[in-house]
């Protein structure tokens, strides 16, 4: 008789069930399948047949992966990573979502939605107040609660227009991909920047792991040696390209700057990305460049009452007792009127099925993920009709609510 035991969900012949160790050819296969990634695609990156195969096994032994199963054989499944990131300097557990894949046989049989309301509620056990995740289709993850809270700006930078050398006591120095100072930097970033994740182990290696031979990591030092920003890049094809740009201070920045400036007769170009939400090109003497902006993640809050409990408002009324009032169908603990008011400067959040309270703000758990998260303020969000409110509580929430947009700049 089967083990009914290790079955999360049973329908008909259809079983969802955590993936183990033992589903790693099944895991790896589908994820290749649905990803279009090919064996000579990975072969080309330098790595061997049996490294690629074991490549992902540490996501198998240290993340949540759940997936639909159609007589022991994987058809549909989902990846959630155990993450932190800064919530305005509050270091809060985030569920990292990707890997959403199916096989094209099983679609239209509800197994991604039923498995995205399985996660929903396996982060909400394990205490993720809020998830990330990059979208394959923004309208899907609307459906599920999640909203576009980052932006990405592609830049080009002719050789021309890179700018001229400023003064830096420091200097750069080329190191190993996996040089300590690289990581220490960008944990001390990290802390400082709303949105941004503090990288463990396991999004370090994601990081780093499918990077071509080309791949450079250089580091700005003071002249005391203290690590103060880095820049990661290869140049191909006389462009410059820019894989990561972190610094700490306006000093390694402009060391940075020096440092690519340095290769103007080596290239025509530089290519990349920036995460900040504001366009560069102010910042430059030239500012006739191209930037072009696309959504990046989007988050969903996974537990409304918790997160405001824990939520740095910029004011602490001690007269205010205001309402959300939130819609959330997929995770009904999020569902309806939450009271927030402060006694001696601490937060109380109260759920309550009153949908006459006083200081009424109505929305979807969407629009409360990308207001509270500083990607869109209140204004903009009531002006499009995403917020219902009366017009004296937008003044409020732009008191509360702290004015830094997001900053993601991983990928998984």
């Amino acid at each position: 008789m089967e083990d009914t035991e290790k079955f999360i969900e049973v329908n008909g012949d259809f079983k969802m069930r955590k993936l183990t160790e033992d589903d790693l050819e099944q895991f790896n296969g589908l994820l290749s399948y649905a990803f279009q990634i090919t064996m000579e695609d990975l072969l080309r990156t330098g790595w061997t047949e049996e490294q690629i195969m074991h490549a992902k096994m540490p996501i198998l032994k240290n993340a949540y992966v759940l997936g639909w199963f159609y007589h022991d054989k994987l058809a549909s499944m989902i990846v959630v990573y155990s993450m932190k990131v800064n919530i305005h300097d509050n270091i809060c557990k985030m569920g990292g979502v990707t890997g959403v894949a199916t096989y094209p046989e099983y679609t239209g049989k509800g197994l991604i939605r039923s498995l995205i309301k399985q996660v929903i509620m396996h982060m909400y056990e394990e205490g993720q107040f809020i998830s990330f995740l990059y979208p394959y289709s923004i309208p899907l993850y609307r459906k599920h609660g999640w909203e576009i809270i980052s932006d990405k700006i592609t830049f080009t930078i002719k050789d021309s227009q890179l700018p001229k050398k400023k003064q830096a006591e420091g200097m750069m120095e080329r190191v190993d991909l996996k040089c300590e100072d690289i990581s220490n930097v960008h944990d001390y970033f990290s802390m400082q920047r709303h949105g941004a994740m503090i990288r463990d182990e396991l999004a370090w290696d994601e990081y780093w792991r499918w990077d071509n031979d080309n791949i450079i990591a250089s580091i700005y030092y003071s002249k005391n040696h203290k690590p103060l920003g880095y820049l990661v890049y290869y140049v191909k094809n006389d462009t410059f390209h820019i894989k990561e740009m972190v610094y700490l201070n306006t000093e390694a920045h402009d060391g940075i700057w020096n440092y690519i400036s340095a290769h103007y007769s080596m290239v025509s170009e530089v290519k990349g990305n920036n995460y900040s939400g504001e366009p560069m090109a102010f910042l430059f003497e030239d500012s006739e460049m191209v930037e072009n902006i696309e959504p990046y993640y989007m988050a969903r809050i996974i537990d409304v009452q918790e997160f405001i409990l824990k939520y740095p408002f910029l004011v602490k009324l001690p007269k205010l007792k205001l309402s959300f009032k939130i819609n959330d169908p997929v995770a009904q603990w999020n569902s309806g009127v939450f009271n927030v008011y402060w006694i001696d400067e601490e937060t109380v959040c109260e759920k309550t099925d009153d949908i006459h309270a006083a200081n009424l703000v109505e929305m979807n758990i969407q629009t409360f993920t990308t207001m509270i998260m500083g990607y869109k303020r209140p204004t903009y969000l009531y002006e499009c009709g995403r917020i219902q409110t009366e017009y004296y509580m937008l003044r409020v929430l732009e008191q509360l609510i702290p004015v830094e947009k997001p900053y993601f700049s991983d990928y998984f």
